[in-house]
């Protein structure tokens, strides 16, 4: 099957957002919160007659984070991996490099925390939930096995890799959580990144330059 999904680009640096709807169920989730999010989940939303059941958080940067407040403030429960609670709570920790330099940061807490393995279930699919530290210590990737999809955050890209010079950051963790979380999943998994265009797990296995995987 496949997942009604809306990719939106947003915030400062257009970081991407996922907004999954099931208007026959009247229900929606959205991944990550790019600032200004908002100003587009919303008509999304009204569009498919659906309520914003949940947010589920790839990791902590605040380019990922921008606008949960919003969704906080009107009681959409948040999941994210306990790892990244202090870039949750106290996102002016990365005032040195978030873009640009004035932007509005505002903390928020975490309802559920999700960690390596977590079962979740949303608009009726089943989500598991697998660590992927490496450019931020709390990356985790929601895969939809029914949908072949999973959301990856920053921890790969379409012949990409997130950083690794920030905080927290790793490169030999990031390469081990990609062999072993990203690559592990069936090859003809789509891969929806935090930034730029959608690939799958046998492409990047075959040619991402930064992390082969045969």
């Amino acid at each position: 099957m496949s997942l009604n999904v809306r990719i939106i680009p947003a915030g400062s640096i257009q970081t991407n957002a996922f907004l999954i709807s099931d208007p026959e169920c009247g229900e929606a989730i959205l991944i990550d919160a790019p600032n200004d999010v908002c100003e587009f989940v919303d008509p999304a939303l009204a569009e498919d007659g659906c309520e914003l059941k949940a947010l589920l958080l790839t990791h902590g940067h605040y380019d990922h984070i921008g606008g949960v407040a919003t969704f906080a403030d009107r009681g959409v429960p948040l999941y994210g991996h306990k790892a990244d609670r202090g870039m949750f709570e106290n996102p002016e920790c990365m005032r040195s490099y978030a873009y640009p330099p004035d932007l509005e940061l505002r903390g928020f807490a975490i309802d559920h925390w999700v960690e390596d393995g977590t079962k979740l279930t949303f608009l009726g699919l089943d989500c598991e939930v697998r660590h992927v530290p490496g450019h931020c210590p709390g990356n985790v990737l929601f895969y939809f096995p029914a949908a072949k999809a999973a959301f990856v955050g920053d921890a790969l890209f379409a012949g990409g890799i997130g950083r690794t010079d920030l905080p927290g950051g790793s490169f030999k963790e990031l390469e081990r959580s990609i062999r072993e979380r990203i690559y592990t999943l069936p090859k003809e998994t789509s891969v929806l990144p935090g930034h730029g265009p959608n690939t799958t797990v046998g492409e990047e296995i075959s040619s991402n330059p930064y992390v082969s995987g045969e």
